[in-house]
C-alpha cells in the first residue's frame, strides 16, 4: 500500500514540474505577444515548485536514492557500513521532526485562518501547505521503516542494502526485481 501511495505522489510531483513549464512558458508567451500574463503566475509557480520538491521523497527514500558520500565508509567493515547507514537513518528522522512539526503548524494555521495569497486571484494557502504535510510525512514513515527493517538485519546477522548503487533494481510498481 505505501508503494502505492508513493507512486501517486511520484506521479503528482512530475505533473507538478509539466504544470510548471506549461505554466513559465505560456507566462512568458503572453508577455511577449500581448504584454500581458497569468495573474499570480509567482503565486502559482511557488506552490509548484513545493509539490515537485517534496512529493517525491518518499519514492526517493524508498530507492535509497539520496545523495551519499561513501568514499570513507567504503573502506570500513560491512557491518560498520550498516551500522552508518541506521546511523544516517536516525539522523535523518531527526532532521525531518521540526519540519513535521513546523509543517503541521503551518497546515492547521493555513486551514483555520483562512490565508489566502493577496493577489488577483487570492489563491489560498492550505494546498501547498498540506500537500508539504502530505510529502515530508510519507518521507518520514518510510525512513522509520527503512531504520527498523536495517536493524533487524543488523541484528539478524545480515547487512542492510546501502546506497542505490549496491542494491537490486525496482520495477515500477517498487517491488524488487
Amino acid at each position: 500500500m505505501l508503494h502505492r501511495i508513493e507512486r501517486l505522489l511520484l506521479d503528482l510531483a512530475c505533473c507538478a514540474v509539466v504544470a510548471l513549464g506549461a505554466l513559465i512558458t505560456i507566462s512568458v508567451a503572453l508577455r511577449v505577444t500581448v504584454n500581458g500574463g497569468i495573474p499570480d503566475t509567482i503565486v502559482m509557480v511557488r506552490e509548484l515548485m513545493v509539490m515537485a520538491i517534496v512529493l517525491p521523497l518518499a519514492a526517493a527514500t524508498t530507492a535509497r536514492a539520496h545523495i551519499v558520500v561513501e568514499f570513507l565508509s567504503n573502506r570500513m567493515p560491512l557491518r560498520t557500513q550498516g551500522w552508518l547507514v541506521v546511523a544516517g537513518g536516525v539522523m535523518g528522522l531527526l532532521a525531518l521532526s521540526p519540519l513535521l512539526y513546523a509543517g503541521w503548524n503551518e497546515a492547521a494555521h493555513a486551514i483555520t485562518g483562512g490565508s489566502y495569497y493577496f493577489g488577483q486571484l487570492n489563491l489560498p494557502k492550505w494546498p501547498g501547505r498540506v500537500l508539504f504535510l502530505i510529502g515530508m510525512s510519507f518521507c518520514w514513515l518510510r525512513l522509520l521503516l527503512l531504520v527498523i527493517g536495517d536493524v533487524r538485519t543488523l541484528r539478524s546477522g545480515g547487512v542492510p542494502q546501502m546506497s542505490q548503487t549496491t542494491t537490486s533494481s525496482f520495477t515500477e510498481d517498487g517491488d524488487k526485481s
